[in-house]
């Protein structure tokens, strides 16, 4: 156990004041019984995966920070039902999606390049290119911190939506401990949805292609948005896309020009970026040492130094900014930990 961490030092927008406590835990018992042992005492608990998702305060956090670590990589796999990959939750989530594409695991090479660990992908129903991971999901192994026990959760039941899930809508219940996905075998993509990756692939939207290739033109894509990390670029120093694309009742909603794209419960999604965009928020916008990214507009990034309240406060004028050109609120992505917007 280690007092009084930084906890800037483990989020990819390197911001955030100090933990009390931080435990470090490499197997899944530890997990259980660290969790465990801060309810019985009643301390508070932040379950710390990636750092990637997530905005801690300036002021840190006041009781037991908890950084999953765990490892291990099970697979079932035969050419009729095909792979059954049971996946740690403390396992680096790109690195899984490397070593699928390597195996010959079709279904997650569109989310190549995505920050974080495993255990967090079913949490937010993390998606990129147009899939998500509720697509090839089995089932969710957790620690029900409410009836105290193990339970196994199936794809189901997990109340995936977009980017959410019912360990997002009750995050103080669950811990996720290991995550099963049912990948098909093949060095052939899932269908390519999303019109930009398809183009880049010179492919017809709905077809497919080697696996590797889509791999590279995920990367590709991403790094022109700022959506690698790299430590010596300022622009990657995010969370990620700050604000989710906004879920309209209905066409007419749509502000005039802006993309959509009908969803299966009759309702009309849009583009927070072009929202943001058509709203006079430029690339590069700053309040103090916290900027919109130069290269996409949904990344708020941290330029060096920035503080929450300063990456907050320009979270809130985008939002704003927003809302007074079209009235559409948007909604962040990151996890707000001892901070509000």
């Amino acid at each position: 156990m280690k007092t009084h961490v930084r906890l800037a030092d483990l989020t990819t927008l390197r911001i955030g004041g100090p933990a009390d406590k931080l435990v470090e835990v490499t197997t899944e018992d530890d997990l259980i019984t660290a969790v465990r042992d801060a309810d019985a005492s009643g301390e508070p608990v932040l379950l710390l995966s990636g750092g990637s998702n997530v905005v801690i305060g300036d002021d840190g956090f006041r009781g037991t920070v908890i950084k999953v670590a765990t490892t291990g990589i099970r697979v079932d796999a035969d050419m009729c039902s095909g792979a059954m990959v049971h996946i740690q939750a403390g396992e680096d989530w790109d690195a899984v999606v490397q070593r699928a594409i390597a195996e010959e695991w079709s279904g997650l090479e569109s989310m190549s390049g995505i920050p974080g660990l495993t255990g967090s992908t079913p949490v937010q129903n993390v998606g990129a290119y147009g899939h998500e991971v509720a697509e090839t999901i089995a089932s969710v192994r957790v620690w029900d911190r409410i009836d105290n026990k193990v339970r196994t959760i199936f794809a189901a039941d997990c109340g995936f939506s977009y980017r959410h899930s019912r360990f997002k809508a009750d995050p103080s219940r669950y811990v996720v401990l290991e995550v099963a996905f049912q990948l098909k075998l093949g060095d052939l993509s899932a269908p390519v949805g999303y019109a930009e990756l398809a183009r880049v692939l010179d492919v017809d939207p709905g077809s497919r292609a080697p696996m590797t290739d889509v791999r590279a033109a995920v990367l590709g894509l991403r790094r022109g948005k700022g959506m690698v990390l790299d430590e010596a670029d300022h622009d990657t120093w995010s969370a990620g896309s700050f604000f989710t694309n906004p879920i309209l009742d209905a066409a007419a909603d749509v502000p005039a020009g802006a993309p959509q794209w009908p969803q299966p419960d009759g309702r009309v999604k849009t583009s927070a970026a072009w929202l943001i965009e058509h709203a006079g928020v430029t690339k590069g916008y700053a309040i103090g040492a916290a900027a919109v990214s130069t290269k996409h507009t949904l990344a708020l990034t941290n330029r060096g130094g920035a503080t929450a309240k300063e990456l907050l406060a320009l979270a809130a004028h985008v939002r704003a900014q927003v809302h007074q050109a079209f009235g559409i609120t948007l909604t962040n992505e990151p996890v707000l930990v001892n901070c509000t917007l």
